[in-house]
């Protein structure tokens, strides 16, 4: 079943997220490899494809996971929320409908 990861980053999170983006990505990589990857990216803070110094204010993952609790797991170890950008994720079943 899909399921959207939803993570809202912690204040002046930016250069943690720039310290620990390859390691993020890679475990993304791994989903798109894999088949089990819907869309993943961030929320900027101001509406910009790249808002620089602004930064973003978190991050919206939707995946294909057996279960909530796999997908529970696979987010609470993403390095971000390790690292302190994420102060909170939130994970809940997706049903695609379109397109």
């Amino acid at each position: 079943m899909w399921f959207s990861i939803v993570c809202e980053d912690g204040d002046n999170s930016l250069p943690l997220r720039k310290q620990n983006r390859a390691a993020h990505l890679a475990r993304l990589e791994s989903l798109k490899q894999s088949g089990r990857l819907l869309v993943a990216g961030p929320n900027p803070a101001i509406a910009a494809n790249d808002p620089g110094d602004s930064g973003f204010t978190g991050s919206i993952i939707i995946a294909q996971f057996s279960s909530q609790e796999d997908a529970q797991a696979w987010a609470d170890d993403d390095p971000y929320l390790a690292a302190g950008v994420y102060t909170s994720v939130t994970v809940k079943p997706f049903k695609k409908v379109l397109p």
